[in-house]
């Protein structure tokens, strides 16, 4: 993949997270921390209905991607079965009580934002398979475009809201993210169109789908675990503590998010990547090493320097949220030790032992479910984010672990090192020092020099190649 190709992908997620970090200011001086809160819940469902309904054939649409000979029905093999069964399931709970599901998400009994929710449910799970043709296809302008485009609409529509005085409630925020959603989704349609258009000339092949869904449903059971790795906190802060703190929690997570673009990008370039050299006998067990030892070393540095920088936080947000600039490298913890584990447990879903996937990830989600279970009730937003962030550093060791016995031996002295290292100072300064921020400061000061002599090899690495690239 040359560097016009990967620069290009780069927009997208550059582009949406600096309209992101353009909005959330907004969205907290204009909106009320508990309509922050209600916002996020939205987010996570939707995110589980993706999950859970895409029965681990969006991972195998990926995999497969390369050596199908009718991608048309390779998309409409691995999309149509999961949309049918959300469709059917969505429905029944409808018709069984218009307004159950906003209750149960939002605690407010509501037709119209019950509705909103599905159909929010039913056109993300489309859209991320539309999404995947046009990333496999390296379209990579497209892809970039339908990531910032939406954020682009949802910062206008809360810009406009503001301005012609609409209420500033949880039902303005519902629609506003229903809407850019939706939008993407009408990008989507019209990118694919002359790939889920020909599809539908072709009939499902019962072969075909055996060979996707043993593929694929082994990482369904891996895919909720992951979610559930993901969003414990919120549930648990939802049912243990207050909206306040799930507020604030939703707003430090989106911090991070912003922050790490990194993850995006990478995660997005990846996977196709590594698959196309296996597809092409290509696949250099050395050159995968030095990207993981690269991905370690801007992980640890962009974790650091968060810490240094946190206190920017305060001057940006009301002081309901002051005490985010604590949680922060917590917070980055979960997306960029999720990305890191990319590069050292690539070697399960080369293997196709995918069901190495599902025990990592059931083991790290208990690890932060037991977290979650312990720590909220006296700690609420800090307690989900410790909880959360020991999770991610045993998902990546577990992750990492069955990749060595499935595959092949990694270096990992230097890697664990410093993901414990970071995941403790983050953990301690955030409860021990967030009351003395010079010394939160130092701490990370002190760290940022320590990574300068562990990484000096890989930093000359790095500048050479950039230097090389220009």
């Amino acid at each position: 993949m040359n560097k016009k190709i990967i620069l290009r992908y780069a927009v997208g997620p550059i582009g949406a997270s600096i309209l992101g970090f353009i909005t959330l200011p907004i969205i907290t001086w204009f909106y009320s921390i508990e309509d922050v809160g209600r916002v996020s819940m939205l987010q996570v469902f939707t995110s589980f209905t993706i999950l859970f309904f895409c029965l681990g054939l969006d991972q195998a649409y990926v995999r497969e991607y390369h050596s199908a000979p009718n991608k048309p029905l390779l998309l409409k093999s691995t999309l149509l079965p999961g949309l049918i069964l959300s469709v059917i399931f969505l429905f029944v709970i409808y018709f069984y009580d218009t307004t159950i599901i906003s209750k149960w998400l939002y605690e407010i009994p509501s037709t119209y934002l019950s509705i909103l929710t599905i159909l929010c449910f039913i056109v993300a799970l489309i859209s991320r398979f539309l999404s995947l043709v046009i990333r496999m296809q390296e379209r990579a302008l497209a892809f970039s475009m339908s990531q910032l485009l939406p954020k682009l609409l949802f910062v206008l529509l809360i810009l406009s809201s503001v301005w012609f005085g609409f209420s500033k409630n949880i039902y303005t925020l519902i629609t506003a993210n229903v809407l850019s959603i939706f939008f993407v989704f009408i990008i989507f349609l019209w990118n694919t169109r002359q790939d889920w258009i020909i599809s539908f000339r072709y009939k499902l092949e019962k072969e075909q789908l055996t060979k996707l869904f043993s593929f694929g449903l082994p990482l369904v059971v891996g895919g909720l675990a992951t979610w559930g790795l993901n969003v414990m906190d919120r549930l648990f802060l939802r049912a243990l503590s207050t909206y306040s703190e799930l507020g604030i929690y939703s707003v430090a997570m989106s911090i991070a998010a912003v922050a790490a673009i990194l993850s995006g990008i990478f995660n997005t370039i990846w996977a196709p990547m590594v698959y196309k050299w296996e597809s092409e006998k290509s696949v250099d067990l050395a050159k995968i090493d030095d990207i993981s030892e690269s991905v370690l070393a801007i992980i640890y540095f962009v974790i650091v320097l968060s810490g240094l920088f946190s206190w920017v936080i305060p001057y940006l947000l009301p002081k309901q949220y002051e005490v985010i600039q604590f949680l922060i490298t917590c917070c980055l913890i979960g997306p960029l030790f999720y990305t890191l584990s990319e590069t050292t447990a690539v070697g399960i879903t080369l293997s196709r032992k995918t069901k190495w996937s599902m025990f990592a990830s059931i083991g790290a989600m208990l690890i932060n479910l037991l977290g979650n279970y312990i720590l909220v009730p006296q700690f609420g937003a800090m307690g989900a984010t410790a909880a959360t962030a020991i999770a991610f550093w045993s998902f990546f060791i577990l992750r990492t672990e069955f990749s060595k016995l499935v595959w092949r031996n990694i270096p990992v002295i230097k890697s664990y090192i410093c993901v414990t290292g970071l995941t403790f100072c983050a953990v301690m300064s955030m409860f021990f020092l967030s009351t003395d921020l010079l010394a939160f400061i130092c701490l990370w000061l002190v760290l940022l020099i320590v990574g300068f002599f562990i990484f000096l090899n890989t930093i000359k690495k790095l500048i050479v190649q950039i230097r090389m690239s220009f």
